[in-house]
This record gives C-alpha cells, sequence and structure tokens, in this order.
C-alpha cells in the first residue's frame, strides 16, 4: 500500500490526472477483484461444510433405513407363519374338522400377539430440522423419503386397527371364559404340568371350547387375509427402501 501511495503521489505531482484516475480505478477493480474472491472462497468452504454436514445426515438415514429393513425381515417372517397356520384354521372351519386340529387351533392363537413395525426415523428427523435439507429439496432422493415415511404411517394405521381389534377379542373372551388352563399350558413348563392333578387332556378340551368363540376365529379369519396385506406393504416399504440408500449412495459418491 505504501508502493501505491507513492505512485499515486508522484501522479498528481507530476500534473497527471488522467493518469491518476485510470490508475485509480484500476486500484478499485483490483480491490473489487480481490473481495469477490475472498466471498467466492468463503462461499466455498461454506458449501463445503454443509456437503460434509448433509453426508453425516445421510449416512445416519441410510444406516436407519437398513436397520428398518432387518426389522422388516423378521415382521414378514412371523406375520406369514401365523397367516399361514390361520389360513388352515379357516380350511378346518369350512371343512367342519375343527376337532381333529386342536394343535393347529392352538398354535392360530399366535394372531393375537401385538406386532408393531418400529421404525428408526431418527436421521430423517434431524435432516428436516436441520438447515441442510435445502439441499436434497425438489430432488428424487426428497421424494423417496417422502413416499417411505408415508408409507410408515400407512403401516402404523393398519397394524394398530388390527392390534386393537384383538386386544378387543381377547379383552371379551376373558370375560366369557376361565383360561386359568389354558394360560397354564402357555406359560407353564411342561414338566411342572405334568406333576399337578389335572391331566392332558383337560387343557385340550378347554382349548376346544375356547377357540370355538366367534371372538376367537374372527381374529383368525381376519389374521388369514390382513396379514398378506401388511406383508405387500413391509415390501413396498423395503423396495422403497433400497432407492433410498442406492439415491443416497450416488449423493456421497458425487462429493468426493
Amino acid at each position: 500500500m505504501k508502493f501505491f501511495r507513492g505512485v499515486r503521489h508522484k501522479l498528481i505531482l507530476d500534473n497527471k490526472k488522467t493518469k491518476y484516475l485510470k490508475y485509480a480505478l484500476g486500484e478499485i477493480v483490483l480491490v473489487v477483484i480481490g473481495i469477490l474472491i475472498a466471498l467466492q472462497i468463503n462461499n466455498w468452504n461454506e458449501s463445503r461444510k454443509g456437503d460434509i454436514a448433509l453426508k453425516e445426515y445421510l449416512v445416519k438415514i441410510k444406516s436407519n433405513t437398513l436397520e428398518d429393513m432387518l426389522e422388516l425381515d423378521s415382521l414378514t417372517t412371523g406375520r406369514r407363519q401365523i397367516a399361514e397356520l390361520c389360513k388352515q384354521a379357516r380350511t378346518s372351519i369350512l371343512d367342519k374338522t375343527e376337532d381333529e386340529n386342536t394343535v393347529l387351533f392352538i398354535s392360530s392363537g399366535w394372531a393375537f400377539i401385538d406386532l408393531y413395525f418400529n421404525p428408526s426415523i431418527g436421521g430423517y428427523e434431524a435432516l428436516r430440522n436441520s438447515n441442510y435439507y435445502g439441499k436434497i429439496n425438489n430432488t428424487a432422493l426428497d421424494s423417496l423419503l417422502t413416499r417411505y415415511h408415508t408409507i410408515i404411517g400407512e403401516i402404523a394405521l393398519n397394524e394398530k386397527s388390527y392390534n386393537e381389534y384383538a386386544e378387543s377379542q381377547e379383552a371379551y373372551l376373558s370375560t366369557q371364559f376361565d383360561r386359568s388352563l389354558i394360560l397354564a399350558y402357555a406359560f407353564v413348563p411342561p414338566d411342572s404340568l405334568n406333576i399337578r392333578a389335572t391331566p392332558q387332556n383337560e387343557y385340550f378340551t378347554d382349548f376346544k371350547e375356547y377357540t370355538s368363540f366367534a371372538a376367537y376365529r374372527n381374529v383368525i379369519s381376519l389374521a388369514a387375509w390382513q396379514f398378506d396385506t401388511m406383508i405387500h406393504r413391509y415390501n413396498e416399504l423395503k423396495n422403497v427402501g433400497l432407492s433410498i440408500i442406492k439415491e443416497i449412495d450416488m449423493i456421497i459418491e458425487d462429493q468426493k
């Protein structure tokens, strides 16, 4: 700056106003260019920091999605097995062969169990509440995440409806039937049951009566077809999840 002042002073002394104005203009241009470069570097640094932060959110979302898919696999296996038992029990009802299939009807009681999908949404919620969601706004990933969480909501409503119905029917059955032997047979170790005065056939007699109630059979019949619908939604969610993982991998790769 001392050099520039010296040049400027010399030009003034020499009364070379035109040259001075040109020099002053050039100095201003240099300053403006310097400011623009500094701003560009700052913007680049901020953008880079934003990309790094976004990557951390996306890695978390990917991890959550993988966790969801493992849980969906487990739920699918469980519901499919229960649905198969209930379908066989439904067929037995239609064929009027219930007396020959007591064990099958006992096993179909799994239809009363509460099964819920508990998605891992921490990563998605964190991104939504951050300043970085705009980086994926109106992108393919944005659409996929919206679809993914819409399906999650639909699954939750479906499961809630079924589980609440099963709970209401079980509550009704508990007011109509003494389930002491049934619960003992289900939860007490066989060795302990064998030394009791109640003979084995009495447990089965109670089960036959219990499973003949309309409330019990209504739950079995509902599970026989509704579980297939639930499994279909699980698979749909898994497919969207796979697409989300693919999009995240592409975004992360592009940032390298």
